[in-house]
């Protein structure tokens, strides 16, 4: 493993709290140098707090719509365990921990991901009125049937701090919003991917 990766890791480990209380989402102010994206997120064992992957938003990075950052830590996730299941019999429940709801996308993949438990800084609207992302169509009823399919669902945790992250990358002059179809506000034009 790479000394900036395991740095990394080692930085989102100490924002983690005890095996009994849920670990604050990643802060989106330590993402990777050069990464200017507000969004992150990781992945932990629930009962030891022990660090299994991290993710960041690399959309632009990669040219791949599908990049959120809850997509990248949960397939670091299962990579590194070998399975699409992170649930599977036998394994130990892991927890993956936001900045904020996921999107309509993301709620599809931590549904089936195998997580025992999601942990968010918040919920709502605030994010697409802050940053301009268009978060998608979410069902009202989001967390009963996350819950309903054996996912804990824990909100607001770091709130405030991740809404001031938001607000902060929202008022930017070099904002880049990269999805909605085309409705989003582009400052400066995307960068080709080739």
């Amino acid at each position: 493993m790479g000394r900036r990766r395991a740095r990394r890791r080692r930085a989102v480990a100490a924002r983690c709290r005890g095996p009994d209380e849920p670990r604050a989402p990643p802060g989106p102010a330590q993402p990777p140098r050069g990464h200017r994206r507000p969004f992150a997120a990781v992945v932990t064992d629930a009962a030891t707090g022990a660090v299994l992957s991290v993710g960041v938003n690399l959309v632009l990075a990669s040219g791949l719509s599908g990049m959120h950052a809850e997509v990248v830590a949960l397939c670091l996730a299962q990579a590194g365990a070998a399975t699409w299941d992170l649930g599977a019999a036998g394994r130990p429940p892991v927890e993956l921990a936001v900045n904020w709801r996921p999107c309509a996308m993301c709620y599809g993949a931590v549904l089936w991901s195998g997580v025992a438990r999601l942990v968010i800084a918040g919920e709502g609207d605030e994010v697409e009125h802050l940053t301009g992302f268009d978060e998608g169509p979410m069902r009202p009823d989001w967390k009963e049937q996350l819950a309903a399919r054996g996912v804990e669902v824990r909100t607001d945790v770091l709130r405030a701090e991740a809404l001031a992250t938001f607000r902060e990358y929202g008022e930017r002059p070099d904002v880049i919003v990269y999805n909605g179809g085309g409705r989003g506000r582009s400052t400066p034009a995307a960068p080709q991917v080739r």
